[in-house]
């Protein structure tokens, strides 16, 4: 028997998330807190990138060059 689109959008009542492993609430809130900021780059852009330390090394030279910024 098919389900209606409302019928497979509901939570089903056996589902007791504190008895759940690797539940926890909050898990991502100190990142949130931290103002986690995810940006996409472009695949052609991303590319000329091996890691996330040398993308922001770059920002901070475009940026040191085109505007005051505090040194980290």
């Amino acid at each position: 028997m098919a389900t209606s689109p409302s019928q497979d959008d509901q939570l089903r009542t056996e589902y007791d998330f504190r008895t759940m492993h690797g539940v926890q609430r909050g898990k991502y809130a100190s990142k949130y807190q931290q103002r986690l900021r995810l940006i996409r780059l472009a695949d052609d852009v991303g590319s000329a990138f091996p890691d996330e330390q040398s993308v922001n090394d770059a920002l901070r030279e475009y940026l040191r060059e085109h505007r005051t910024i505090p040194s980290s």
